[in-house]
């Protein structure tokens, strides 16, 4: 599985909005921008998008989310997840536990994320942190 970006949640609910009010703004820009990478989202980030969707909702969320692949939780990203949590604990830096999974399956499967919240995944050695205008 080679190349490819990762979205975030926070870019995601950026892209939605923008596709609801007709209106094409930053997350659209960054995807024309980068057409031909593929796009993956975290088993996490499909989790975080289906907890804000009504529980009859699933159809509006498996469509939503069909476009990009899920990267699984592996052996890596857990892995990754422990060495990441372990480092920034240890430097009083410790980010959110779902934003922590997301890092570690960027870095695991070794593709840059694309996110509105640079300054905290930052954070996250090894992980390669791609910002858009919000």
């Amino acid at each position: 599985m080679d190349g490819g970006l990762i979205l975030e949640t926070s870019f995601l609910i950026d892209l939605e909005r923008e596709l609801a009010w007709g209106a094409p703004g930053p997350a659209q820009a960054f995807l024309g921008a980068h057409a031909a990478e593929p796009l993956h989202i975290t088993f996490t980030v499909a989790g975080e998008l289906a907890a804000g969707i009504p529980l009859d909702g699933r159809p509006r969320w498996e469509q939503f989310i069909a476009p990009f692949e899920t990267l699984p939780c592996t052996g890596d990203v857990c892995w990754e997840y422990g060495q990441a949590y372990r480092y920034l604990k240890e430097n009083g830096r410790l980010i959110g536990t779902n934003d922590l999974w997301i890092a570690a399956t960027a870095v695991a499967f070794g593709k840059p994320l694309v996110t509105q919240n640079q300054r905290e995944f930052r954070r996250v050695p090894r992980l390669q942190v791609l910002g858009y205008a919000p």
